[in-house]
């Protein structure tokens, strides 16, 4: 846990994984990502403040995988009648196509594209988020990411990740016990075994950025823009 494993591979980016396991993993996604990865109360404290019933808040969510998040974030602004439109983005062409199986649901679409394709087509959103992105991204990679971020976001982007550290695995470890017949449980140990510590972090983040534990797991990338982008 003192060096980040930055070369290890999680079973579910080969190419040539099994695909039922990867179906079930994308299914499972949505049990583990309310369970234990704080969007419930980043929503509350970050993105509802900036929601209203009469004007739509847009949100890029990038590497949206299945899109569990995007449908728990459109279901929570629908709840509060507040109008948001979160654009999930994904490169991987399997992903993609799970979050275009999904019901349709207003307020909630999916592309398969990088953030550096909705840049050349002169794309701004509200709010730019990811879950569980960063630890898959090398140190310069991440800086792309993160300018990116910047160039696309008006208000604030909110870059919720893994958090590396021997309390992270070991209740990582019997917490993933349920999750079988998926990626789950061992590639969130070896995603673990890959993320940032908040240190790090803090140490690659450009100015404006600011690295934020949030609990044995998480942690927050942040930048919040004093005066929204036109």
């Amino acid at each position: 846990m003192r060096r980040r494993a930055s070369d290890a591979v999680e079973t579910m980016d080969l190419p040539d994984c099994d695909p039922v396991r990867l179906e079930r993993t994308y299914r499972q996604f949505a049990v583990v990502n309310r369970a234990l990865s704080g969007w419930r109360r980043l929503y509350a404290i970050e993105l509802r403040p900036l929601l209203s019933a009469e004007s739509t808040t847009s949100v890029l969510d990038i590497g949206s995988g299945g899109g569990d998040l995007a449908v728990t974030l459109a279901g929570w602004a629908a709840r509060d009648k507040v109008k948001l439109h979160v654009t999930g983005i994904d490169p991987d062409s399997r992903a993609h196509t799970f979050a275009g199986r999904r019901p349709h649901i207003a307020g909630v679409e999916f592309r398969q594209a990088h953030s550096s394709t909705l840049l050349r087509e002169g794309r701004r959103y509200d709010v730019v988020i990811s879950n569980h992105v960063l630890h898959h991204l090398q140190p310069e990679e991440l800086q792309q990411l993160l300018a990116d971020s910047r160039a696309l976001a008006r208000r604030k982007a909110l870059h919720n990740d893994l958090r590396r550290s021997p309390a992270a695995y070991a209740l990582f470890f019997v917490a993933a016990l349920p999750f079988r017949g998926s990626f789950i449980r061992a590639d969130g140990l070896t995603s673990i075994r890959r993320s940032y510590t908040p240190a790090e972090l803090a140490e690659l983040a450009p100015a404006g950025w600011h690295s934020e534990p949030r609990s044995p797991f998480h942690q927050l990338l942040a930048l919040r823009k004093d005066r929204p982008d036109d």
